[in-house]
Formats: C-alpha cells, sequence, structure tokens
C-alpha cells in the first residue's frame, strides 16, 4: 500500500470514529417533549426573551413577561435555577414557558393536547366543583380535581390563582374541564422518581412536617411528596398523640425505613425519626450517675410502682417500697400520676437490661439520718397518736419517724391519761431508748424508768399495719418473699 493510500484510509478511519462518537452523543442526551416539565438555569436576559440552559445543545427561550411579578419587577436573575414547562420543540429551538398563555379555542386545544398547565382563577365554588376563568374561558374543576389540601374547606381557593390542567375541550368551549389534583400527581410523581432514584432504604433524610394524623405525622421528603412517621417511631419517649412530639411546620430528620406499594399501587413511605436521633441509652452512663438527684416525668403507673422518664426514651422504675417515708405505699396513684415531674434519686443503672432503679423518698432526705441529734434518750418530745395495738401506742413524732409507747409501760404508769388515749391525740413523752439501725424508738411518759426494750414482736405488729416498716425498708414483696423462705427452713 502506497504512503498516499495509507493517509487517505488514516483520515476516513478519524471521520468515522468522529461520526461514531457524534452519534452516541446524541443517543445520550435527553430529548425534551412538548408538556415536560424540566428545570433550568438561567443564561441571559435579553430585551423581551429569557435564554435557559436545560441541559441539552439548544438553550431555551421564554417570554421575559413570564418572570415578571405583579408589580413588573424580575422575579430572577441570570444564574438562578427556574422551574418551566416545554410548549414548543424544533431542531433550533426550545420554547419554554411558565404556563400555557393566550387566549382562545386554539390556545385551549393545545394545552389540552401537550398537557402543559395554564393559569387559572377560582371564580366561585357551585355544586359538584368550582367555576374556573382559564386564557379568556370559564371552566369547571369537580370538587375531587381540586388541590387535596384545600377541599376541607371549599371557600378556601375560591379568588386564588393556580394552575390547572386541561382536560376536556368539547362543544366549541362550552365545556371545558380543567383539574388541580391531576398536575399535582403527575409533578409528584415525577419528584418521587427522582427522590427514589437518590436514596436508599438505611439513608436519613430530612424533610418538613406536613400534618398529623391519629396514627402519626406526614412528612414532606419533596415538593408533593410525603413519608409518614408512624407515632412508634416519632420519638424515643412514649407518644400518645402526634402533636406532642411535633407540629406542622416542624423540620426534622428521619431514617427511611422501608419504600412499598398498595393494593392501590401507591407508594407507601415509612420514616422514623427517632432511629435517626439514635438510641438514648447508647450514651446513658455518661449523662446519668448512680446518686445523683435529678427531676423527671411520671410515664405510666404499674401494680408494683411508676415509671419515670429520666431522658427522652430513658425511664427508671420507682418501686412502691421507694416513695415514702412517711406512710405505706399499696398503689403509685396514691402518691404519682401520669404526667407528673418529681425528683428522684438514681440508686442503680443498668446499661445490659436497660433497667434503671429510683427513689422518690431518697431524693426527699431520710428522715433518720438526724434521728439520733433529734431524739436522744432523755429527750421530751411531743407526738401525735398514729394506731393503738395489744402492744402499745404507735406515736409519729416527726414525719416518717414513729415511736412505740409499750403496753407494759402504761399499764405501770401513774397517770391514767395513758390508757385512753385515740389517734389523733397529741401526748407528750420521753425517749427511753433509741436505735437508728432498726429505726426503732421506745418511748414513756416522763418519770417513768423502762428497764427493757421493747420487743421485737410488737415492732413486727406495727410493720404488718403501720408505716413503721415502710420505715425500716421493709415493702410488701420483701415481707412476701421472707415468709416464704421462713417456710423452707
Amino acid at each position: 500500500m502506497t504512503e498516499e493510500l495509507q493517509t487517505q484510509q488514516g483520515h476516513d478511519d478519524a471521520q468515522e470514529d468522529f461520526a461514531t462518537l457524534f452519534a452516541a452523543q446524541e443517543a445520550a442526551a435527553p430529548r425534551l417533549q412538548t408538556g415536560q416539565k424540566v428545570t433550568g438555569k438561567i443564561i441571559e436576559i435579553n430585551g423581551d426573551s429569557v435564554f435557559v440552559d436545560v441541559g441539552i445543545k439548544v438553550d431555551g427561550v421564554m417570554d421575559r413577561k413570564d418572570i415578571l411579578d405583579a408589580e413588573g419587577k424580575e422575579m430572577v436573575a441570570p444564574g438562578d435555577s427556574i422551574d418551566v414547562w416545554v410548549v414548543g420543540v424544533n431542531p433550533h429551538e426550545i420554547r419554554l414557558s411558565r404556563s400555557m398563555s393566550g387566549s382562545g379555542m386554539a390556545a385551549l386545544e393545545e394545552a389540552c393536547q401537550s398537557g402543559v398547565p395554564v393559569d387559572g382563577r377560582v371564580v366561585a365554588s357551585c355544586k359538584g366543583g368550582y367555576t374556573v376563568e382559564v386564557l379568556g374561558k370559564t371552566a369547571f374543576c369537580p370538587g375531587s380535581q381540586m388541590d387535596a389540601a384545600a377541599t376541607g374547606d371549599a371557600e378556601s381557593v375560591v379568588g386564588r390563582t393556580m394552575q390547572f390542567v386541561v382536560l376536556r375541550v368539547e362543544n366549541r368551549g362550552r365545556n371545558i374541564v380543567v383539574s388541580r389534583r391531576a398536575l399535582l400527581d403527575r409533578e409528584r410523581q415525577d419528584n418521587l422518581e427522582k427522590l427514589l432514584a437518590s436514596i436508599k432504604v438505611g439513608d436519613t433524610v430530612e424533610g418538613r412536617i406536613t400534618r398529623l394524623a391519629p396514627f402519626g405525622a406526614f412528612m414532606e421528603l419533596a415538593p408533593a411528596v410525603e413519608g409518614m412517621i408512624h407515632l412508634s417511631e416519632l420519638s424515643w419517649s412514649r407518644v400518645g398523640a402526634a402533636d406532642e412530639a411535633v407540629s406542622p411546620g416542624d423540620m426534622v430528620r428521619a431514617k427511611l425505613l422501608s419504600v412499598s406499594t398498595d393494593d392501590k399501587g401507591r407508594t407507601r413511605i415509612s420514616l422514623s425519626r427517632k432511629q435517626a436521633e439514635g438510641d438514648p441509652w447508647a450514651q446513658v452512663t455518661d449523662r446519668l450517675a448512680v446518686g445523683s438527684i435529678m427531676e423527671g416525668k411520671v410515664t405510666r403507673l404499674a401494680p408494683f410502682g411508676a415509671f419515670v422518664e429520666l431522658l427522652p426514651g430513658v425511664e427508671g422504675l420507682v418501686h412502691l417500697s421507694e416513695m415514702s417515708w412517711t406512710k405505706r405505699v399499696n398503689k403509685a396513684e396514691d402518691v404519682v400520676a401520669a404526667g407528673d415531674t418529681v425528683s428522684v434519686k438514681i440508686k442503680e443503672i443498668n446499661p445490659e437490661t436497660r433497667r434503671i432503679s429510683l427513689s422518690i423518698r431518697d431524693a426527699e432526705g431520710d428522715p433518720w439520718q438526724e434521728a439520733a441529734s433529734r431524739f436522744a434518750v432523755g429527750t421530751v418530745v411531743e407526738g401525735t397518736v398514729e394506731s393503738q395495738s395489744k402492744f402499745g401506742v404507735f406515736v409519729t413524732l416527726a414525719p416518717g419517724i414513729t415511736g412505740l409507747l409499750p403496753a407494759g409501760v402504761i399499764k405501770n404508769a401513774k397517770k391514767s391519761e395513758f390508757t385512753s388515749l385515740d389517734k389523733g391525740d397529741s401526748v407528750k413523752l420521753v425517749v427511753q431508748n433509741l436505735d437508728t439501725a432498726a429505726r426503732r424508738i421506745s418511748l414513756a411518759p416522763e418519770g417513768v424508768e423502762v428497764a427493757e426494750k421493747p420487743r421485737d414482736t410488737e415492732w413486727k405488729q406495727h410493720a404488718s399495719t403501720g408505716s413503721a416498716g415502710q420505715g425500716a425498708g421493709m415493702g410488701i414483696m420483701a415481707q412476701a418473699l421472707q415468709k416464704a423462705l421462713q417456710k423452707k427452713a
């Protein structure tokens, strides 16, 4: 092969490669169709025309009046993004518009065929729907085809100018039917496809709370695209209604749990706000400390105590035996109610089992801590009769502190007044014995010497009926367990 032929063949191969690349580029380039909604960037505003880059070789052109507000000022500038509709396509030009413009039958029929929306003003509500002015004509919009968010109040849309899709033009314009919902559904589907192409299950997304429902809250992920956060996924705290956790308009973060399709073909997006925030128990030992006193909210009551929320999603239990120093508590509702704010002391934290033991009475302070100084042997005290038994009279000396005037001491007393004491009576006595470890105080009338301390049986009788047993830290469940162990032995 001669050098001249080789050169010619190389030139032909280069031309073929260029043609192949050009054809491939043309095939890969996006194709625009009349009625398609696109997002472009404004390149230039020149005279009455606005040039827009819509992602293909040919720039789009729209009328400058489309970007003017009611006062004639430009609402956008070069470099801004803008959403527009394709109203015409040819090899040399892409015609764009914010909506179909003009007037007359030709404009209406073109809008109906192309699917390009028209601006319409809702004139009035009527039977079954609304009267709408579009392109100089009167049209009808069925109530079911109006904006779903506005149908709750039929009059709320009257007087508003919105975009509609022309569904039918019949009888030379005497029967024109338009739809707002069809346009929203179309935009929603486009936005949904773009959204699902950009996210996957497990991703964290951000959006605005649009509305509340009995079962949860709806969050807008893209224009006209909503996901649902169930009540159980709104917060780590217990939520009875959505408005306890969020309000319409709130910007929140949520984790995408699933995307599914129901039997009607509608896409359902499930979200979790609490999972986007992370497990509150992961850092519980860093935020809570054993021995500290803090405030919490009573979330629920149980037969054995009350649950108190210390942090969102982190609850601890106040057992019945930890509720009061001053009285025996048989039911939690005798001391607290759901929703109450209470001070509690943290007694134990177990992150593995997710359990925290709390005490209301310890947060208030143990009344026996100062008993040695307040009720020293020989001190004259004044108290109130709490109860009577065959063992003697139990007298309340201070909140949470009860003393016993033994029956034998009463029998030997010279004054007969101690034999006729009733509940609530005030009595003045002398401390004869004090045992802070056992939380017991024995009493006697002034001038009476007592050689023996009250027997354990006398205090056990009070423990089963009065408050002294509670003060000694012996709860109902503990007493039952002790009896069971004694029988077994």
